[in-house]
């Protein structure tokens, strides 16, 4: 499968300290990769070089098969849609009338609006002010942004980190959406929840380096205890282990109609990330 990224060796330093340091790793033509740390770990500074807002100090990034500084020509300006903040907004304008100015700028369609605005969950708040907007909407309307012109490559720094679970979940399906069309997401995020959801794979950066990258389910079998958790009848919860010995309890238990629950204690990816780094995604 066609590489959308190759990133190897990336460095980057700021007043000597190290920002990002010996990163490599690669994204599939229609993969959403998550990129997952705490505040400071150099997700952000990761995503402006990748999209030609910072030069790296050492190392190599690729997009489309060629450098990323390349992506400031117009060509390429096309092909990628980026969320990293509410800049860019026309704060007298409507949502609608800021939408139409990209529209113009990326040469698409009006008709295209309201579908992005629907993606988001606003298409009934069109006509309102941005400047009336709270903190979520206007983060939702730099998502229907970044929708807008159908790009091939997505860049999103924490896209829901404003938003209410109902319009997160609606943004999840409007991801979904976009990757059943095509387009490749990069995500950086902290929320653990959010990766398991959307990613096929993940990398875990913690200062400035990856210490994990794999598929969800594969970090979460890899780390796995491989036992069992039976809640009984009285109130009493086993740990129960998935072999021979765990099996006739479980055969015990079950006999005697003793079981009201039965669940797995596979870690999440936050509970591998403790173990891996020592940090908490905070």
């Amino acid at each position: 499968m066609e590489n959308i990224i190759e990133v190897s060796g990336l460095a980057k330093m700021f007043a000597n300290q190290p920002a990002l340091k010996d990163v490599s790793f690669k994204v599939k033509k229609g993969e959403t990769f998550g990129f997952l740390g705490p505040s400071g770990s150099g997700k952000t500074t990761t995503i402006k070089i990748l999209t030609a807002q910072l030069t790296q100090t050492d190392g190599d990034a690729t997009i489309f098969g060629v450098p990323a500084s390349k992506l400031k020509e117009a060509s390429y300006r096309k092909k990628i849609g980026v969320l990293t903040d509410n800049s860019g907004l026309y704060t007298r304008l409507t949502i609608f009338d800021n939408l139409k100015l990209y529209c113009d700028l990326y040469e698409v369609q009006y008709t295209r609006i309201d579908e992005v605005l629907d993606m988001v969950n606003l298409k009934d708040a069109r006509k309102k002010a941005v400047s009336k907007l709270s903190k979520g909407m206007l983060q939702r309307v730099t998502l229907a942004r970044a929708f807008l012109h159908k790009p091939e490559l997505l860049f999103l720094d924490e896209p829901t980190s404003a938003l209410d679970p109902v319009n997160t979940k609606h943004i999840y399906k409007g991801l979904e959406k976009l990757k059943e069309q095509g387009t490749t997401i990069f995500l950086t995020t902290h929320d653990m929840n959010e990766a398991e959801t959307l990613c096929d794979r993940v990398a875990f950066l913690n200062e400035g380096t990856i210490q994990l990258l794999d598929s969800p389910k594969a970090l979460r079998q890899k780390y796995a205890d491989h036992t069992l958790t039976v809640e009984l009848a009285d109130g009493t919860k086993e740990i129960v282990d998935c072999g021979p010995e765990g099996a006739q309890a479980m055969y015990n238990y079950m006999s005697e109609n003793q079981v009201v629950s039965i669940y797995s204690n596979e870690p999440t990816l936050g509970d591998i990330f403790v173990e891996v780094t020592g940090r908490k995604l905070s």
